[in-house]
């Protein structure tokens, strides 16, 4: 990947967590106290048990080094704007699912480097030549993650008029630029693609349905409401392909550690789908 993709990629980034923090208010990170249980639950399932799911299906299919590493990736990166809107499609909670998304965007800088060098350690070997440099990684996810979502509630803090005009180009354009990433990997990779889908296609399908199908039955343990258990279970499921990709190739510097993560980018759509289609149809089903 040459050094005007890589620079691409980080501002496509940018852009799409620029969006999410177009969307966000101060009063998103106080919920942790009005509703503690459903965050921390929330946090903890997402943070925590969906890497392990990754390593669990990585070991259990036997995967790639490349499709298990690309995985773990996946795993460890927070949720996206995506999961958001998903949520409020699904009738789920809108309020519990922005607060998880901004709150988890902040606590990955310090997981994610950790998370992905355990991976690389256990996939490729202690010998291995790559290494995420901890300090480095974070440096550059703030730059290409934190700050964009700090300016954008700034934004919408002191220009609410603008940021509401922006909000909606904005998330479009963090669509497009999803679809050019995604067909420039295809692209990039068209001799191998449909060897790489057959290798991380069922991996992504299974760690985006049964990380959501934990979500739900960690948050109904909890005795969390059904919205509330829809909204974990998109958080829980629905991850940040776009900062996977980025961090394969731009931090990384292999494009075959983002196959994982631009399989994922495509299903998640279908299977968000289906959830909006299944959430809406009991709802209904419950007002006749």
């Amino acid at each position: 990947m040459n050094e005007k993709s890589t620079l691409f990629l980080g501002l496509a980034l940018m852009i799409i967590m620029l969006g999410m923090g177009l969307s966000l208010v101060v009063d998103d990170f106080k919920r942790i106290v009005q509703r503690p249980v459903a965050v921390i639950g929330g946090l903890v399932l997402q943070l925590v048990v969906l890497p392990l799911i990754a390593f669990g299906i990585a070991y259990i299919l036997h995967l790639p080094d490349f499709i298990a590493v690309g995985l773990i990736i996946l795993a460890a990166c927070p949720g996206g704007a995506t999961s958001n809107l998903i949520t409020h499609l699904a009738k789920g909670d809108t309020a519990l699912s922005v607060t998880l998304t901004a709150l988890s965007s902040f606590i990955t800088i310090v997981s994610i480097p950790v998370v992905i060098n355990i991976g690389l350690e256990t996939f490729l070997g202690s010998g291995n030549t790559i290494q995420l440099d901890v300090a480095d990684t974070i440096k550059k996810i703030l730059l290409v993650s934190i700050i964009p979502i700090v300016l954008g509630m700034a934004l919408r803090r002191f220009f609410p008029l603008l940021a509401t005009k922006a909000e909606k180009p904005v998330r479009i354009a963090s669509a497009i630029l999803l679809f050019v990433i995604i067909i420039g990997i295809v692209v990039k990779e068209k001799e191998n693609i449909i060897t790489y889908f057959a290798q991380a296609g069922i991996a992504a399908l299974l760690l985006n349905v049964l990380s959501m199908a934990v979500g739900f039955g960690g948050a109904k343990l909890l005795k969390l409401n059904t919205a509330q258990a829809t909204s974990i279970s998109i958080e829980t499921g629905i991850q940040n392909g776009t900062m996977a990709i980025a961090i394969a190739v731009g931090i990384l510097h292999r494009s075959d550690f983002s196959i994982a993560a631009g399989v994922y980018s495509l299903i998640m759509f279908f299977t968000g789908g289906f959830i909006v289609f299944l959430m809406n149809t009991r709802n209904g089903e419950q007002h006749v």
